[in-house]
């Protein structure tokens, strides 16, 4: 049939529907109301949902917040090692790459044995660094009164001193106990005042100091030259015999004073009375004053710091 009325147009491709010239007009605004209600639904969809680029931004702040408290419940040396196995799983590279020559580490100990001084002045403190720092407060914290000697090498005259820690101090060594490192002897011990020559740091130093030996090691100690031995000086028997007969005069003078003072004028004391009885009821009573805690203190180690 070749009329115009068998003819079919499809003039909407890809629509929900077809329209032709058989089709009516009411038909046809229908099917295109229908078109739009569908397509104003999808978009309407469409702008409810969330982008790409803010469904990342979620999901990363997400992940953030689980992987946070993760590491706050690890040690800090698991959160170390998740660090670098992330690198490694991310960027590549191997495990060997971490590692290090420890053999150059230094330890805190290692720095105060590079710049201990066995005295330190106010010209030492021009230039400090953190490391003379170190060594200096190592240094405040030791106690200067006694040394201890090391006497291994006495015979080649090299005698090696230090001063003494809180422990040693508290034990008695060096003081009380024979201060040679080796030795634990506790009687006869004798105080030697030697001077003490070193070298530190390039320089030749000595310093004056003080060591408390038993008589072994006294006979190592003057191996080669004889060392001054700081001995207390007695007072001999005749000096104690006048201080006791000066102060008895000084309190016969005192009695024989106030009786002078109590009697009327013209009033004479007898001849036939002795000092003796009438300072028992005439002189007022002495009272010896008590010393304090630290006088008696001083007076109990008067003999032992030599």
């Amino acid at each position: 049939m070749s009329g115009m009325a068998d003819r079919i147009d499809f003039t909407e491709l890809g629509g929900s529907g077809y329209s032709s010239e058989l089709d009516s007009d009411a038909e046809t605004k229908k099917r295109k109301q229908h078109d739009e209600s569908l397509l104003s639904k999808k978009k309407a969809r469409s702008e409810k949902l969330p982008d790409r680029q803010e469904m990342g931004e979620m999901y990363n702040k997400e992940e953030g917040k689980i992987h946070r408290v993760h590491y706050l419940t690890m040690s800090a040396f698991d959160r170390h090692k998740q660090y670098v196995n992330n690198y490694v799983l991310y960027f590549g590279g191997s495990m060997n790459d971490f590692y290090r020559d420890r053999s150059k580490d230094k330890t805190d100990l290692d720095v105060i044995r590079e710049n201990h001084r066995f005295l330190w002045s106010d010209d030492d403190d021009a230039d400090i660094t953190w490391e003379k720092q170190l060594a200096k407060k190592y240094y405040d914290k030791l106690f200067k009164e006694y040394c201890l000697a090391d006497l291994s090498r006495y015979k080649e005259n090299k005698i090696g001193m230090r001063w003494r820690t809180e422990k040693e101090v508290v034990d008695g060594k060096g003081q009380f106990i024979c201060g040679n490192k080796k030795c634990a002897e506790n009687e006869g011990l004798r105080s030697w005042e030697v001077n003490f020559a070193y070298m530190e740091h390039g320089e030749k130093k000595n310093a004056l100091v003080k060591l408390r030996l038993c008589p072994d090691c006294s006979y190592k100690l003057n191996y080669h030259h004889k060392k001054r031995e700081i001995v207390q000086k007695k007072k001999s028997k005749r000096e104690e015999k006048d201080k006791l007969r000066a102060k008895d005069q000084h309190d016969l003078n005192e009695v024989e004073g106030q009786k002078q003072s109590s009697t009327h004028p013209g009033e004479k004391v007898s001849s036939s009375e002795s000092p003796s009885d009438s300072s028992i009821w005439s002189a007022p009573i002495k009272l010896t004053e008590e010393k304090s805690r630290e006088e008696e203190f001083d007076d109990y180690f008067a003999d032992m710091f030599l």
